[in-house]
């Protein structure tokens, strides 16, 4: 036997090219899904944070029984039913009335003296998902008097949730917590006003509508529409990834008047962004623009 054979046999085996892993592999798919949305559609999720879009496309597999990321991608590509589920699946409409009571007390407390010194109020509900929380500042802005001097912009990717936004119907089961948030926001009216049920549903006062406008509005591409006195974009920032969130953070520095203010949500902040300077930080997660 050969020195050379012999080397061979006792030296163990080079591995070629590794094939990814299934959760690298599945990725990859998802990158590729999000980019022929973005491609076809301009619905762009390319930024968004990946350990929450991966769990959303895994649920959306489940309700449509799809067992691959390339299925996916061939029924939404080519259905536009099954695009509009599949854009359901990735909003965020983790929301309720009144949510974080502290926060809206705030607003009471520090943004609702200075609005009363304006003769217009602009404000901006960026991802405004099905509307709870619009429709939460438009009932305190009605207790306070101010809610004829305001226009309220209620702003999300999906249409299908500002349809329901704009419905203003709420499941019943749901009244006892909103009512609990209410009163610990400072609500002193008696929350049962603002709502009478009707058909195993509770629907909004009707006139809580009156000054809000609906419209789709994609935080990922689109840009500022209007100069504005609050922007509200509470949690909808920790769904992306640093790009975008510095992206949407100049966006909405940008869509703020002077000494206009920002509400954030609880895990939220202007903090290590690159607007940090520019902003007073106030309780709550709330923030004026100083500069």
């Amino acid at each position: 036997m050969s020195s050379r054979l012999a080397r061979a046999r006792a030296e163990p085996a080079r591995a070629g090219p590794r094939a990814p892993g299934s959760e690298g592999l599945e990725d990859l798919e998802i990158r590729l899904l999000l980019e022929g949305v973005w491609s076809c559609y301009g619905y762009d999720f390319r930024d968004y944070a990946l350990t929450s879009i991966r769990r959303r496309v895994r649920f959306f597999m489940e309700e449509e029984g799809l067992s691959t990321v390339t299925s996916v991608q061939d029924r939404v590509l080519h259905d536009p039913l099954a695009l509009r589920r599949f854009l359901r699946a990735l909003s965020v409409n983790v929301t309720a009335m009144f949510r974080d009571p502290s926060f809206y007390r705030a607003l009471r407390e520090v943004v609702v003296p200075v609005m009363r010194t304006y003769p217009a109020v602009r404000i901006w509900h960026a991802g405004c998902a099905t509307g709870e929380e619009v429709y939460s500042v438009a009932i305190l802005l009605r207790e306070e008097g101010l809610y004829d001097r305001c226009r309220l912009y209620a702003t999300d990717i999906n249409d299908a949730v500002l349809r329901q936004a704009q419905r203003g119907e709420l499941p019943l089961s749901s009244m006892r917590e909103n009512t609990r948030h209410y009163i610990e926001a400072g609500g002193g009216h008696g929350f049962a006003r603002w709502y009478k049920t009707r058909d195993g549903r509770a629907v909004l006062d009707p006139e809580l509508r009156r000054n809000i406008v609906f419209a789709q509005h994609n935080l990922a591409t689109d840009g500022s529409f209007n100069d504005f006195h609050l922007v509200l974009c509470r949690n909808v920032l920790i769904y992306f990834n640093r790009a975008l969130q510095d992206r949407v953070h100049r966006l909405l520095y940008d869509s703020l008047v002077r000494f206009g203010f920002l509400g954030l949500g609880l895990k939220e902040t202007t903090r290590f962004t690159p607007h940090e300077a520019h902003y007073e930080e106030l309780p709550e997660r709330l923030f004026r623009k100083v500069a």
